[in-house]
């Protein structure tokens, strides 16, 4: 029996040493299973996704401001003086931009703000701008600002033809025609926009209806009669509504 005894003792002495490294594993088993909850819980935040404002097209270049200078030559500044509001409503109200007229260096100065919507809007002052000095009315140049597929073809007599003295005057005569009739026709036949400026020629207009009014006005350089060319431009007017 005595020994019996000792077993039993030396049995409840190893419980008593087991019991301690029992709960530190069991501290462990708590801390294991806090932390899964956590991981859960994390997920399941990380499932949400985060929302932000989009960025403005400040933000998105940078927040660096851009800048175009449009050359003012001098025998369009009275004209530009005298349209200035007209010019400066639709580029500072309606494209969010900032315009200015710098006397010294004669030059329209267009930059971007905070507030412009669109980074793309700087171009298109740039080039309303430009039609206008070109010597397109307000009313049509402002069509640059409103529809994407417009755009301006320059080019001069001598690049069709080389003409000198008299027979550049009668050149100039059969482009524009009596009052301007011939180059008013080609204009609405082809729904386009066309300055005479000395030997210039400057189109406003689509792709498609600037290349109709340009083979006209060169079969008047090459000396085509204006009922010639009244009678072609009849037939590629009647095509070209036909493709719309």
């Amino acid at each position: 029996m005595p020994k019996a005894t000792k077993k039993a003792a030396q049995a409840d002495d190893i419980l008593q040493e087991a019991a301690p490294m029992t709960g530190i594993e069991a501290g462990t088993e708590e801390g294991e299973q806090q932390h899964a909850a956590g991981a859960a819980a994390g997920a399941e935040q990380a499932g949400l996704k985060p929302k932000f404002a989009p960025l403005s097209s400040y933000e998105q270049n940078g927040k660096r401001i851009e800048f175009r200078r449009v050359p003012v030559p001098q025998h369009r500044m009275t004209p530009l003086k005298n349209n200035w509001l007209a010019l400066y409503k639709p580029v500072t109200e309606n494209l969010k931009l900032d315009m200015r007229m710098n006397l010294k260096t004669r030059k329209v100065e267009i930059k971007t703000t905070p507030a412009t919507p669109d980074s793309g809007n700087l171009q298109r002052a740039a080039d309303f701008i430009h039609a206008y000095i070109l010597g397109f009315e307000v009313q049509d140049a402002i069509a640059l600002l409103r529809l994407d597929d417009l755009y301006i073809e320059c080019f001069e007599v001598k690049d069709v033809k080389t003409l000198r003295g008299e027979h550049m005057a009668r050149c100039i005569g059969r482009m524009s025609g009596k009052n301007g009739k011939t180059k008013f026709t080609v204009e609405n036949a082809t729904r386009t926009r066309i300055v005479l400026a000395d030997t210039r020629i400057h189109i406003l207009g689509s792709f498609q209806n600037i290349r109709a009014a340009r083979d006209s006005i060169c079969a008047l350089i090459m000396g085509s009669p204006a009922g010639k060319v009244y009678s072609k431009l009849h037939s590629v007017t009647t095509r070209l509504s036909q493709s719309y």
